[in-house]
């Protein structure tokens, strides 16, 4: 059976804990809608984080952002709820989601958001 969007974010425990180390991941098919004109808007999602006692689980992540599909959100909002959903999954030590999305209307948009958890300094 094919796969489909889910907003079900599937984790598993961090190998780890003793140390402090960047997880990585870029998708450069994200596409969510313009809530103005329903046009797609296109782009590259950029997720580093410092996981703590959780890690996201890949093909979960895939479907998840598979989601915003066609969901109208604005650059701003998508980038956020991203961010958000996330921390709440995994809980990480230090995590930052970037929105890097196409040209639209002559203008290219960056949004960058991130979360520190108390007491946690990334170096």
């Amino acid at each position: 059976m094919p796969s489909k969007p889910s907003k079900n974010l599937e984790v598993f425990p961090n190998p780890h804990t003793e140390r402090d180390y960047d997880i990585r991941f870029e998708c450069p098919e994200f596409t969510c809608l313009c809530p103005k004109t329903g046009q797609p808007d296109f782009a590259v999602i950029r997720i580093y984080y410092i996981p703590d006692k959780l890690c996201i689980e890949l093909k979960s992540l895939k479907l998840y952002l598979w989601s915003f599909r066609n969901e109208g959100a604005f650059h701003e909002k998508v980038t956020n709820q991203i961010l958000d959903d996330l921390v709440k999954a995994v809980h990480p030590r230090w995590m930052e989601v970037e929105g890097d999305f196409f040209v639209r209307g002559g203008i290219h948009t960056v949004v960058k958001v991130s979360h520190s958890a108390k007491g946690f300094r990334k170096s």
